[in-house]
């Protein structure tokens, strides 16, 4: 989920951590996420942050699991 989310970041010009900002989490919380997963309340904020919908992000993140098998 990690990887997604950065790269959906990227993709808008701003860094995780002012993701983490506008979503309202604390530092480091998104990059936690390399050896966890969010709950998906969380991640609903995360989603509104990058302006998209919970379940494209969702999607999107097991697409990439798929490709890395």
């Amino acid at each position: 989920m990690y990887e997604t989310i950065n790269k959906e970041a990227e993709k808008r010009g701003i860094s995780v951590r002012r993701l983490e900002k506008a979503a309202g989490l604390g530092n480091g919380t998104i990059s936690g996420w390399k050896e966890s997963s969010p709950n998906l309340d969380t991640l609903e904020r995360v989603a509104d942050a990058l302006g998209m919908n919970v379940t494209t992000l969702i999607s999107r993140a097991k697409k990439a699991e798929k490709e890395e098998s």
